[in-house]
């Protein structure tokens, strides 16, 4: 599973597999998704396997997905937008979140059009989202359905979550918390125009925060890094304040990398907060990128198996 650089006409050694796939970004070399996916393959007894392509050539990438061998490929940064416009279909989710982080094949149209096979998209970490709440979470009704909910950061990963969020998990509102209006801004006006934001509320400050309603879900999209900025401070002012408030619910923190335990985790952790780590969204999400690769269903899946290879290189990582 060593990192491919990938370079025009370079060909991962694939002969000694049945099927083979792809991550496809950059930085990747960290990426457990590999080891996520070969547990599955193992333990199905199957001869695939996905491999690292460190790359932003998309035509290069293109091409690889054309073997009738490769079973799709996950997509990561810098490439989750730039490949939209290169897919044939893509699912409601992936359209309206912008970003693709996965690629299929549908077995029934798996077939060459005008030369080449047709190339479906999604995004599956939305999928990871909301399953990191429901998968993990004992009484949903309690914690955070139809309460307020709150997203900390202005990028990709919180389009994700406002969009399960408002979509699936019953969010009567969602605030957005960050160091950057600017990113703030336009994060509720692509939502909005895309027909899920109308409930964002921008929370710049701790008197504003103070006011509202406690949260039930909380979805952290930030690296992990001590407030330094004035910005930064006054963002973890407001997340603090909603922290401290009486009712409490649930916080997946997604930052995992290179650990999952972070600092903005354990402040809600000690003011009584459930903190979901973010290995469980990369966890569900690969699943869903599983199904769609493999034609199964969740209950034919190692998903037991699974939660204990990444437990055991969390593990493994921490001892480094």
């Amino acid at each position: 599973m060593d990192v491919i650089p990938l370079k025009r006409g370079q060909i991962p050694r694939t002969a000694v597999l049945d099927r083979h796939g792809y991550i496809f970004g950059q930085k990747i070399a960290a990426s457990l998704s590999p080891q996520f996916h070969q547990a599955i393959f193992d333990d199905l007894g199957w001869r695939w396997e996905q491999f690292r392509l460190d790359s932003a050539d998309i035509p290069a990438f293109l091409s690889l997905l054309q073997d009738s061998r490769c079973f799709g490929a996950s997509v990561t940064m810098p490439n989750k937008v730039a490949i939209m416009e290169h897919l044939d279909e893509m699912t409601e989710e992936c359209r309206e979140v912008g970003a693709c982080n996965t690629i299929y094949f549908l077995p029934a149209d798996d077939h060459k059009v005008g030369g080449r096979r047709r190339l479906y998209g999604t995004n599956t970490d939305v999928v990871g989202v909301r399953e990191s709440f429901y998968q993990n979470v004992a009484d949903p009704d309690a914690a955070f359905h139809d309460r307020p909910a709150m997203v900390i950061g202005g990028g990709g990963a919180a389009r994700s979550a406002v969009y399960a969020l408002q979509k699936w998990m019953r969010s009567t509102s969602i605030y957005l918390v960050n160091r950057d209006s600017a990113e703030v801004d336009a994060l509720m006006q692509e939502c909005k125009a895309k027909g899920y934001g109308d409930s964002l509320v921008h929370v710049a400050t701790a008197e504003q925060a103070a006011k509202l309603e406690a949260p039930g879900a909380v979805v952290s999209c930030v690296p992990d890094f001590p407030p330094k900025t004035a910005e930064e401070k006054m963002a973890r002012e407001v997340i603090e304040t909603f922290l401290k408030k009486e009712r409490k619910g649930a916080m997946l923190e997604m930052c995992y990398n290179p650990t999952p335990y972070t600092e903005l985790g354990a402040v809600a952790l000690r003011e009584g907060w459930k903190v979901i780590l973010g290995t469980e969204a990369m966890i569900w999400q690969g699943f869903e990128q599983s199904k769609l690769w493999t034609n199964l269903e969740l209950k034919d899946l190692p998903v037991a198996k699974c939660q204990k290879t990444i437990a055991a290189r969390l593990s493994e990582t921490a001892r480094l």
